[in-house]
């Protein structure tokens, strides 16, 4: 009895393509994307900052306190009371804390609010606090 050899085309082996490590790859890549991408931050309110001839851009920035015309502090969206102000730096700066507070004051609000936050900040125990303005 003879055994009959059936050949294999040697297309049919090469054919299928294995995708998993081609996905595993892709999923790494979006982790990495995702852990190290910044997110814009936004105070909540259209300010008219003040205009100054040396100013300098902060590269990492943690905490945005906007101060509208008339006094109001917005923080991440929402209207804050100044007598929270404190409470709230704290938990933004514990939730990131190698970035920095920036002030964005409108130019027609008053320094009393101005000192009120930079007060806060300070007791928190921030030392990377900036104030926000226009290019000159």
């Amino acid at each position: 009895m003879r055994r009959q050899l059936r050949r294999r085309s040697s297309g049919d082996d090469d054919a299928d393509i294995n995708l998993t490590p081609m996905l595993d790859v892709v999923f790494i890549m979006l982790i990495f994307f995702i852990v190290t991408a910044t997110f814009i931050k936004q105070s909540g309110i259209q300010i008219s900052r003040p205009e100054a001839r040396t100013s300098e851009q902060k590269p990492t920035v943690a905490i945005l306190i906007a101060i509208s015309p008339n006094g109001e502090i917005w923080i991440d969206k929402k209207r804050v009371d100044p007598a929270t102000v404190r409470a709230h730096i704290e938990k933004l700066h514990a939730e990131n804390p190698k970035g920095g507070l920036v002030i964005q004051a409108d130019k027609k609000s008053t320094n009393e609010k101005l000192m009120a936050i930079l007060n806060a900040a300070r007791a928190a125990g921030l030392t990377e606090v900036a104030i926000s303005t226009e290019k000159n």
